[in-house]
C-alpha cells in the first residue's frame, strides 16, 4: 500500500493572539453594525488562541481590490509552499537524511483561496530543480476537504504507479479572503475562524526505494479512502464569487448535519474495510471549528480525548482550510506506533467528506 514518509509545514510570520483580534473586528464593524457586540462571543467560544496571518492586522483594516488581494495570494502561497516543502524533505523528525527534489515523481497542489494560472506548483517548478516530467495535479474549490482529498489522490496515483514518489502540497491564504463591509454573519464567523498556512506531505508507493530514508519503526500506510457527496447541499460551505473578491457561505446548520449525516458514512467506509470504530486509535479530523469538533465526538459517539490533537492544533493555528488536517497529521506522524488504525476525515463544499484509512505498518 502507499505510505506516508514526511509531512511538512509552515506559517507566515505575523503571528496574532485572538484576543487582540476582537477589539479590532468590534471598532471595524461596530458604527455599520450596532449589535455587532452579541456575535463578538464566537472568537471565545471558538477556544481559538492565536492564529498565523499573511500582513499585520491593520493591513486588513484598509481597503483592497481583489487584484491587489489575489497578487499576494500568489505571492504568499510560492513562498510558504516552498517553506513547507524543504521542512517536509530534510525533517529529521521523519527522515534520516534529506530528499533530492529530482526524486519527486509528482506534484499534487490543492488551494481554494487564491487563484493563478499557471498554478502555483509550476511556478514552485521554475524555482526548485524538479524534473521536466514532473507530473501536475492542481485541485482548486475542496475547501476544508482539500487536503483530505490530496491524500486520496496521492494514493490512486502510488497504486497506479507503486515505484512512484508524490509531494502533496497544500496552501490557503484565508485571510486575504477577508471583507472588511461584509456584515454577515458568515463573514463573522469566517473572520473568527480562519488563518494562513501551508502543509507539504510526502507519499510513496511501496515499491519506492525512499522507504529507507525513514527513521521510524512504523510508517501510516494508507488501505483506503471514501468520498461522499451530499445531495442537494451546495448552499452548506463554499465561496460567493464578486467583483470585490471571495465571500465565504457557512451554513448554521453545519454543526447539526454532521451529527445527522456522517456517523453513517464513516461506520460503512469502515464496515466494508472489516473495521469497527472502536478499532481507530488515531481521530486524524480536520479542525473546522471546536462545534465542528464536538459534533463529530456527538456523532461518532467517540471520547473527546481522541479528538484532543486535532484541538490543540485548532488553538494555536486557526483553521487553515484544507492544510489544517494535515498539521494534526504531522502530530499523529509523531508517535510513530506500529499495527495501530487512524482515520484521516475531513469535510468541504459540496458539501461532501473525505476519508482515508490509514494502518501504521512496520518498516
Amino acid at each position: 500500500m502507499p505510505l506516508i514518509l514526511s509531512v511538512g509545514t509552515a506559517v507566515p510570520e505575523h503571528k496574532i493572539n485572538q484576543e487582540n483580534i476582537v477589539p479590532f473586528v468590534r471598532e471595524l464593524f461596530l458604527s455599520k453594525y450596532p449589535s455587532i457586540d452579541r456575535l463578538l462571543s464566537v472568537f471565545q467560544n471558538g477556544e481559538i488562541q492565536s492564529r498565523y496571518l499573511s500582513k499585520e492586522l491593520s493591513w486588513y483594516g484598509e481597503t483592497h481590490s481583489f487584484e491587489e488581494k489575489n497578487q499576494m495570494y500568489v505571492e504568499t502561497a510560492i513562498q510558504l509552499s516552498l517553506d513547507a516543502l524543504k521542512d517536509c524533505l530534510d525533517n529529521k523528525e521523519f527522515l534520516s537524511t534529506e530528499i533530492s527534489i529530482d526524486e519527486i515523481d509528482g506534484i499534487i497542489f490543492v488551494s481554494s483561496t487564491g487563484i493563478s494560472t499557471p498554478t502555483i506548483d509550476a511556478h514552485i517548478a521554475n524555482i526548485l530543480p524538479f524534473k521536466s516530467t514532473i507530473k501536475r495535479i492542481p485541485i482548486w474549490g475542496l475547501g476544508c476537504a482539500g487536503g483530505a482529498s490530496g491524500i486520496a489522490r496521492a494514493f490512486d496515483y502510488c497504486k497506479a504507479h507503486p515505484e512512484s514518489n508524490i509531494l502533496l502540497i497544500a496552501v490557503e491564504l484565508c485571510s486575504l479572503t477577508f471583507q472588511k463591509d461584509d456584515l454577515s454573519k458568515s463573514n463573522i464567523i469566517g473572520t473568527s475562524l480562519f488563518a494562513d498556512g501551508a502543509a507539504t506531505v510526502l507519499v510513496i508507493g511501496d515499491e519506492s526505494k525512499l522507504k529507507e530514508r525513514t527513521i521510524h519503526a512504523a510508517l501510516p500506510n494508507i488501505e483506503q479512502t471514501h468520498s461522499t457527496l451530499m445531495p442537494n447541499s451546495l448552499d452548506v460551505m463554499g465561496w460567493d464569487v464578486r467583483n470585490e473578491g471571495l465571500f465565504v457561505i457557512f451554513s448554521r446548520d453545519i454543526p447539526s448535519i454532521i451529527k445527522n449525516w456522517l456517523e453513517p458514512v464513516v461506520t460503512n467506509f469502515l464496515s466494508v474495510n472489516n473495521i469497527l470504530l472502536n478499532d481507530v486509535s488515531h481521530f486524524i479530523a480536520h479542525p473546522g471549528g471546536k462545534k465542528v469538533l464536538d459534533a463529530y465526538v456527538d456523532s461518532l459517539e467517540i471520547d473527546e480525548s481522541k479528538t484532543r490533537i486535532s484541538l490543540d492544533i485548532l488553538k494555536k493555528y486557526g483553521n487553515m482550510s484544507s492544510c489544517t488536517v494535515l498539521f494534526v497529521l504531522k502530530e499523529y506522524m509523531k508517535l510513530g506506533k506500529k499495527n495501530e488504525h487512524g482515520l484521516l476525515c475531513a469535510l468541504g463544499p459540496g458539501f461532501s467528506s473525505e476519508l482515508s484509512l490509514l494502518k501504521w505498518v512496520e518498516c
